[in-house]
């Protein structure tokens, strides 16, 4: 079964926030959010250390594990969605994960010579 999900606005400026502290280009920086996000979500529920997927514009497409496609099922199934819907929830829910403190906790000052850093 392959699960197609709409990249929100969110995680795509997300992704756009993480490849810029990284100087990746807007593509290859939605690529490695998707990956970091569904790995996090396969690793969760299946153990798993590897993912199937591929970005084509604003949609990701993903093979999930037979432990998260049950896992997904179930919710689905809950809840009255669709499996993609449930994924896209919890895609959604990594977003702005793995980017810098964003304030609170840090120093107020930053060595990073760019402009607003």
């Amino acid at each position: 079964m392959t699960l197609s999900i709409t990249v929100s606005d969110r995680f795509r400026e997300a992704a756009a926030d993480w490849g810029d502290n990284r100087l990746l280009d807007e593509e290859s920086a939605l690529k490695t959010k998707a990956e970091q996000a569904l790995l996090e979500i396969e690793h969760l529920i299946a153990g798993a250390t590897e993912v199937e997927f591929e970005v084509d514009g604003d949609t990701i497409r993903h093979e999930p594990s037979d432990d998260l496609e049950a896992f997904l099922e179930r919710q689905a199934d809950a809840y009255g969605l669709d499996p993609d819907e449930i994924l896209e929830m919890h895609v959604e829910l990594f977003a702005r994960a793995f980017l810098e403190d964003e304030g609170g906790s840090g120093p107020e000052w930053s060595d990073d010579p760019r402009p607003g850093r």
